[in-house]
């Protein structure tokens, strides 16, 4: 069972929440690298939400949101993906992520399997209300739910583990 992890809310001023925030942002430029050498492989694996989750259990609300916005904005800088025109959708899906799994770890003390499973729920439920609202098609805004339930799933197990496994050796 994972110790408390609450006291590693870290804060703007600490150097180390620029330091794990860029680590997380590496990790959701080089997954979604590779996840992209796939047929639908961003679609169907999510993966520039994965390192996000991950650094908001972790290190707080300020790393999760420091990820969230600066992960999608970098890729599509970079490599053209995602369209800048899905942007706004990807920053607002990844901002929720990063403040509800932070609440959530915080309010709890602990990470479980499922909170994770919780987590997931909340910010796919609200990212796809908020994202019908900024493109105004309920089918665009599904699309997680009609193709992503392996990336969420990869979400919820493989982002436990990794929480589990990080905390566990105090990487962090």
């Amino acid at each position: 069972m994972l110790t408390s992890i609450a006291s590693r809310n870290l804060t703007f001023s600490h150097p180390r929440t620029y330091v794990a925030a860029t680590l997380f942002i590496i990790g959701n430029i080089l997954l979604p690298q590779l996840v992209h050498t796939l047929h639908q492989g961003g679609p169907t694996w999510l993966p520039i939400y994965f390192f996000t989750l991950i650094g908001a259990c972790l290190c707080g609300w300020r790393v999760g949101l420091l990820t969230a916005l600066a992960s999608p904005v970098v890729n599509s800088l970079l490599f053209g993906m995602p369209a800048v025109a899905m942007l706004p959708a990807i920053i607002l899906k990844s901002t929720v992520l990063a403040m509800v799994a932070a609440l959530a770890v915080r309010k709890a003390g602990r990470v479980s399997l499922a909170l994770i499973v919780a987590i997931v729920a909340c910010y796919q439920g609200i990212g796809t209300l908020g994202e019908w609202m900024l493109t105004g098609d309920f089918a665009v805004a599904c699309q997680d739910f009609r193709l992503g339930l392996p990336g969420m799933l990869l979400q919820i197990f493989g982002g436990y583990a990794v929480v589990r496994f990080m905390e566990g050796r105090r990487l962090i």
